[in-house]
């Protein structure tokens, strides 16, 4: 089966071409352009962006793929979470998308949400979709991005895939956020999180906030706070970046261990966890771990098209 997915998140417009009999999956995608020394865009700016971008991407897509493209079913994020009052306009512009598109091949169009198509894009990338087996036990899986902090339980369910259950989250500030915000204090350029890990890697120190969980969920406002603290008192910005870093990594650490049993599986996906100073404190633990690999980590539709052809099989037997 060959499939198409579509993601039109908050900051990256990206489509992707799967191929179930060869298990490749070709993307592309492209940073909105967000103005120097900003943190974000407005959501009609996002969309305006997203129009314009997407025809671009799937063009390139088809000529990097050697000729058109005649999906089997198209897959697209409408969501950013799968729950009841998730919304965000950004998402309309890939709907629109995929729906002409369906329309026009009359082939399938399957609508998911942008936390599931993070955690299969992790999956693929980790060579672990037999998590999602028929009978596979539930494993937990952490969406870390710009604008998540969540840990969630993923059930492996007959007919949306996964059946996804909140389990902690960051109680205000985002670790993505928290992220960019320190880059942000540092001269960086958003999004700043590869940037930052070049700071930091710089740095040897081990130091980090405190960590204090509530009912398993975290906090991170004060290491916004701290870092603002320690720019104001001239500490070397590569030690600065590596305090951000090493916090969140302590931070993702405790809530792992608060939340996982013995044998318990956990995923981390999601644009902070490509930072491979933070991989490295999360590897250590006593756990079966998987990590996405950088190029599926950040925001991206492959997950998206491996859900399409999930759901496609499905829809054969």
């Amino acid at each position: 089966m060959k499939l198409l997915g579509i993601d039109t998140s908050n900051y990256t417009t990206s489509c992707a071409w799967y191929d179930t009999e060869t298990g490749i999956v070709l993307q592309k995608k492209k940073l909105l352009p967000v103005p120097e020394g900003q943190a974000g865009l407005r959501q009609s700016d996002a969309v305006f962006h997203h129009t314009r971008q997407l025809p671009e991407l799937i063009a390139g897509l088809a000529a990097e793929k050697g000729g058109g493209l005649h999906p089997d079913a198209v897959g697209v994020s409408v969501t950013p979470r799968p729950e009841e009052g998730s919304y965000m306009p950004c998402f309309l512009a890939g709907k629109a998308a995929a729906s002409i598109l369906a329309s026009a091949a009359e082939i399938p169009c399957y609508e998911t949400s942008h936390q599931m198509g993070h955690i299969l894009a992790a999956l693929y990338s980790a060579d672990c979709l037999s998590w999602i087996d028929a009978n596979a036990p539930a494993f937990l899986a952490f969406h870390v991005s710009g604008g998540t902090t969540d840990l969630i339980r993923c059930t492996p369910d007959p007919d949306e895939i996964l059946h996804i259950e909140p389990v902690a989250s960051s109680l205000d500030l985002k670790a993505g956020q928290a992220v960019d915000r320190v880059g942000l204090m540092l001269g960086l350029k958003f999004p700043c999180g590869p940037a930052l890990e070049k700071l930091a890697v710089q740095s040897s120190s081990k130091a980090h906030m405190q960590v204090k969980l509530k009912n398993g969920c975290c906090s991170l406002s004060g290491l916004q706070n701290q870092c603002e603290k320690m720019v104001r008192d001239n500490v070397p910005a590569p030690d600065i970046a590596r305090y951000c870093l090493n916090s969140a990594a302590a931070v993702l650490t405790a809530m792992t261990k608060a939340a996982a049993e013995k044998g318990t599986a956990v995923l981390y996906a999601g644009g902070v966890l490509s930072d491979r100073l933070i991989q490295d404190e999360l590897r250590k633990l006593p756990l079966r771990t998987a990590f996405a690999e950088p190029a599926f980590s950040s925001d991206n539709a492959a997950g998206i098209a491996v859900y399409a052809a999930r759901r496609a099989m499905q829809c054969q037997y």
